[in-house]
């Protein structure tokens, strides 16, 4: 990291958020000598291989409080708060998160319905991105930052392993890789863990040798307040602290939490909500308002624990399906051992998350204050959609089926969640309604789109409409979630978009 005085300099970039995107973003425009990088993050910046070991393991998802931004939903209509857990180190959420290695489908592509943005406009990014162990050369990338690792089966654990073998032995295929044309069935998935370590971004994109380039400076535990204007031309970023720096161009790598409050409070969003706060209105934008998640029923069983050999690795296999047999793959259902084992009543416990991969619900982000060190409010909305909530309740069902099938059902001692006083469809969607929780997978608090689009926030290529010099590049920029973990896709949509800056 150079150490030149940062607040007499000006530079060519400043990147905020040193995420799945952002870390992708300082990385790539460095490689370009003659631009100056600013990454400023809100977390630590920790060497490359000296992350805590709540970060690096691959064992604990969801890292700990002191790499958390601890954001929490409203509360839902049951009374309860989701958490909602969003990294804060460099390296952001993919260092905290499951480390799944999936990307968008084709099929959420053409959703999407972008020009430049289908699938086969991608898969060169998702190839560049990856240094995959294993794969179709013509699918996977080989000598990219990124290790990918697709698990076997003999890397899952016994419990894992009957997952699998009791899906198929009610008619799902079994799938070898689910990047590929056909993903509909159950198996183990691609991981981005090597030897144990969730590899992350700050880890595989900013490696100590990225981090000593003359022209990018790294500023951690720096928290943005807002972008600095002249007239409608971002000049540069203000910090909560009341330092400046200065850009020719500003990029925003936030999340769609982050993001969507920086914008806010920069004056972009709906002219209504920003003067509520008497800010003055840079430009009229629906940001925050079309958030979407995936969201999570906990499907939790007692095991039989003598019958347990080992909970590591705590996640590696699912069933990928449709809920109602539909084209679309709508349902994903996670083996792991991600459960307190005091909840089981054998101090054993084993977890099927059910996900609607696809939900039609939307929720919204917002800020009730300027103050940059207060988080915005959320609130997801989840299984609003009566559609929605019924593809919950098939995939809650089909959990059942599962764990009720050989050799599946020989390590179950017995149901915890919902319990089976539950039976009823009208019983199982209060169930899955009072304890539903979040993927952590949001998206869309600034939509890609025309300028045209009423939903649109950035154009395609991530600059804010009616502004200049300002880009967004996150999730919070898809416009619409997809149907996979979002961290790979959020990792290709920074390299799409940086390498259309060095062009």
């Amino acid at each position: 990291m150079s150490s030149q005085n940062s607040t007499t300099k000006r530079y060519d970039f400043i990147i905020v958020g040193g995420g799945s995107a952002g870390a992708v973003m300082a990385s790539r425009l460095s490689e370009n000598k003659s631009k100056n990088i600013l990454l400023i993050e809100g977390g630590n910046a920790y060497q490359s291989w000296d992350y805590p070991s709540a970060i690096y393991s691959a064992n604990s998802p969801g890292g700990d409080a002191a790499h958390n931004w601890g954001f929490q939903s409203e509360p839902t209509p049951y009374g309860n708060k989701i958490d909602l857990p969003r990294g804060k180190v460099l390296g952001g959420s993919s260092a905290i998160n499951g480390a799944v290695a999936l990307r968008a489908r084709p099929e959420d592509f053409k959703k999407w319905n972008l020009q430049g943005w289908s699938y086969e406009e991608m898969l060169p990014y998702f190839k560049k991105l990856e240094s995959s162990d294993s794969g179709d050369k013509e699918l996977h990338g080989f000598d990219g930052p990124l290790p990918v690792r697709q698990l076997l089966r003999s890397d899952l654990t016994s419990v894992q392993r009957a997952f699998v073998d009791a899906t198929v032995n009610i008619g799902y295929k079994l799938i070898e890789d689910f990047d590929s044309k056909d993903a509909n069935g159950v198996g183990p998935y691609r991981m981005n863990v090597v030897n144990g370590v969730r590899v992350n971004t700050g880890m595989a994109y900013l490696p100590n040798e990225v981090r000593k380039r003359e022209n990018l400076t790294i500023l951690p535990q720096s928290i943005a307040d807002r972008v600095l204007f002249q007239g409608k031309k971002a000049i540069g970023i203000l910090l909560a602290n009341g330092e400046e720096f200065f850009a020719n161009e500003i990029i925003l790598s936030g999340g769609t939490y982050g993001s969507a409050a920086i914008l806010l409070r920069s004056g972009i969003g709906t002219k209504a909500d920003l003067e509520q706060l008497s800010i003055p209105v840079v430009a009229n934008l629906p940001v925050g308002k079309n958030v979407k998640d995936h969201p999570f029923h906990y499907a939790a069983f007692a095991l039989n624990k003598e019958m347990v050999e080992s909970k590591t690795p705590p996640i590696a296999a699912k069933l990928w399906t449709s809920a109602f047999d539909t084209d679309e793959l709508d349902i994903h259902i996670t083996a792991t051992h991600l459960f307190p084992d005091e909840y089981s009543p054998t101090q054993s416990g084993f977890v099927l998350g059910v996900a609607v991969t696809t939900p039609n619900s939307k929720g919204k982000v917002w800020i009730e204050t300027t103050d940059p060190n207060v988080n915005p409010k959320v609130d997801l909305n989840f299984l609003d959609d009566k559609e929605d909530a019924r593809r919950m309740i098939e995939g809650a069902k089909i959990a059942r089926r599962i764990a009720a099938t050989a050799p599946f059902s020989e390590f179950i001692h017995s149901e915890i969640a919902p319990g089976i006083a539950v039976q009823t469809d009208e019983d199982l969607e209060v169930a899955i309604k009072q304890h539903i929780a979040s993927y952590a997978h949001p998206t869309s608090s600034a939509p890609m789109g025309e300028s045209s689009s009423k939903e649109a926030v950035v154009d395609l290529e991530g600059r804010v409409h009616q502004v200049e010099s300002l880009r967004v590049v996150d999730a919070s920029i898809f416009p619409d979630i997809i149907s996979a973990a979002t961290n790979i896709t959020v990792i290709a949509v920074a390299e799409k978009i940086a390498d259309k800056i060095l062009k």
